[in-house]
């Protein structure tokens, strides 16, 4: 019996995995990186938290990678593009809230965003009323790809993991949801699957309006 869903905020609530994308590569330029060359690293790095990506960068680029600078020039650039331009929610996403609610399913957020930043826009958006719990990466001693903040998320609904469905779009996070134990399913944003995710995730869709009619049809009891 599904008791709850856990939702990933950037690239599932929000259509801001572009915009994240867009100013890392910006800031990349200016270090001379191809343009192809962080694409690939997006990939890589979406989902995850400061400390995953900062070991992955310095592996990538050595040590005297300065990660905390780059990352500070990348979002900087962000938080100013979302203050003039706004930020838009992914399609589905207050149908799915909708559903969820009318059905007594319960909703998280797990995210590995800063917890200001994400305080901010989902208050902007006006649905952070809508989670019972909210889980940013700095509540855990591990996050994405680690299990941690999905255990945790469910421990603060006081539902087993079992019981639950994660809902992802990056490789890190279909890794996250799933080896805690979460009916895992990746919504693709940018990220393509790949064939590890291709074996994690319960199901993979393209939209939160193929989660709905999946829920429709019964095929996991609610």
């Amino acid at each position: 019996m599904i008791e709850a869903v856990v939702f990933d905020m950037d690239g599932v609530i929000f259509d801001s995995e572009k915009l994240y994308r867009k100013h890392w590569i910006i800031t990349a330029k200016e270090y001379g990186i191809p343009e192809d060359e962080m694409k690939e690293l997006c990939d890589k790095i979406a989902g995850a938290t400061r400390e995953h990506n900062e070991r992955l960068m310095k592996s990538h680029f050595g040590e005297d990678f300065d990660y905390t600078i780059f990352r500070e020039k990348t979002m900087t650039r962000l938080d100013e593009d979302i203050r003039e331009n706004g930020i838009e929610l992914k399609p589905g996403v207050e149908e799915l809230f909708a559903y969820l609610k009318e059905h007594g399913i319960r909703i998280a957020l797990a995210t590995s965003t800063q917890r200001d930043r994400a305080e901010r826009n989902l208050k902007k958006a006006g649905i952070y009323d809508v989670f019972e719990k909210i889980i940013y990466g700095d509540m855990v001693s591990s996050g994405k790809p680690s299990p941690d903040i999905y255990r945790k998320a469910c421990e603060a609904l006081n539902v087993d993991p079992a019981n639950a469905i994660g809902i992802e779009d990056s490789i890190n996070g279909v890794k996250s949801s799933k080896t805690a134990g979460l009916y895992t399913i990746m919504v693709v944003d940018l990220v393509r699957p790949t064939e590890e995710t291709k074996r994690l995730a319960d199901q993979i869709y393209d939209s939160l309006f193929d989660v709905i009619t999946y829920l429709r049809r019964g095929s996991i009891p609610v």
